[in-house]
């Protein structure tokens, strides 16, 4: 098992600096990244900069889990559709047809 499968639900593992690489590599503005994870874009602001009012921000789980099926190529999930066994292209099979 890996150390990222062996992770606390509750553990903090995305830094505002990863969450700011992640939306660049991906290409998407601010408010890009807020529209594709159903956000607001003031709480794309916030993760990226770990800070709201001065106490510290983490990044929810799932958020970190859409932004990892974002990075994969996963646009959408209805839910019904079976994952492959062997993990192969799970992130491809589950793939919804919802356009961007």
């Amino acid at each position: 098992m890996t150390d990222a499968m062996q992770r606390k639900a509750g553990d903090a593992v995305m830094t505002p600096q990863a969450f700011r690489q992640w939306r660049k590599s991906l290409g998407l503005r601010q408010k890009d990244a807020a529209e594709r994870l159903g956000l607001k874009k003031r709480m794309i602001q916030y993760y990226e900069s770990g800070d709201r009012d001065g106490k510290t921000v983490e990044i929810p789980l799932s958020v970190r889990l859409a932004c990892w099926a974002l990075a994969c190529g996963v646009i959408d999930f209805d839910g019904q559709r079976e994952l492959p066994s062997d993990g192969a292209g799970a992130a491809a099979g589950a793939a919804g047809s919802a356009g961007d």
